[in-house]
């Protein structure tokens, strides 16, 4: 399943320990990791994105979910997220874009105190001991979300919404006298406004959904046919045995 994956710590060592044990698990195939990031929450209530020399499975949190909850947690402050990691100011801070509840974000408001440190990830994993018992050996506490498909069904809710309204005030203003059609026009016009911005914005978000679907899915091609090449080594040494 995939899910968001968030492990608050006291020290930031332990964030870093954290980030090479979830690469431990995807190198031995018990997990996935699509992305992760450590996170620092500063006095301010911001959120910083710890930078480091290791490359992540997709190169920038831009416009990601992973990204999109960095910066939810960051606060209303407004995601001091750090340019060099990719995220503009401000950048993707929507409950709706990162598809988790508000809930899951303000439980880890709470925990992930100023001076504390975070993993920040997206993984698949079919059962979740293996990483609660590796995060909880060093000391971390452990947050969990199933990623929802929910967020695109509501967005478009929200534009039939809109368009029903526009409906109702083009009917309105077709049997109108003149001095309210002039008014009549002016919130059609608002509507329309409304109603572009929120196609613009839902296809965005369907781009960048599919893109971070494509690079999934080549991650996942990859690991795939690595553990085929190791099997048939392995396959290869026990024939040279027994020859």
């Amino acid at each position: 399943m995939d899910r968001m994956l968030v492990v608050v710590f006291d020290a930031e060592s332990k964030a870093w320990e954290a980030k090479k044990a979830l690469h431990e698990l995807d190198r031995e195939d018990v997990i996935t990791v699509y992305n992760q990031a450590v996170v620092a929450r500063n006095a301010d209530g911001t959120a910083t994105v710890r930078q480091s020399d290791d490359p992540t499975p997709v190169r920038t949190l831009a416009g990601t979910t992973l990204g999109a909850l960095i910066g939810l947690l960051g606060g209303p402050v407004g995601a001091g997220l750090g340019a060099a990691a990719g995220l503009a100011a401000g950048a993707a801070v929507d409950v709706s874009h990162a598809g988790i509840g508000e809930d899951f974000v303000e439980d880890i408001r709470q925990q992930l105190s100023p001076g504390k440190f975070a993993l920040v990830a997206e993984i698949d994993e079919d059962w979740t001991f293996p990483v609660d018992r590796s995060m909880e050996a060093l000391g971390g506490t452990v947050f969990r979300r199933a990623l929802s498909e929910v967020k695109h069904k509501l967005d478009d809710e929200h534009t039939a919404a809109m368009k029903a309204d526009r409906a109702q005030l083009k009917a309105e203003h077709a049997k109108a006298h003149a001095d309210r059609k002039a008014k009549l026009e002016d919130k059609i016009n608002q509507l329309d406004s409304k109603i572009q911005a929120r196609l613009e914005k839902a296809k965005e978000q369907r781009q960048t959904a599919e893109r971070e679907s494509q690079a999934k899915a080549e991650l996942l091609k990859a690991k795939a046919a690595g553990a085929q090449e190791k099997a048939a080594a392995a396959k290869g040494k026990v024939t040279e045995t027994h020859s």
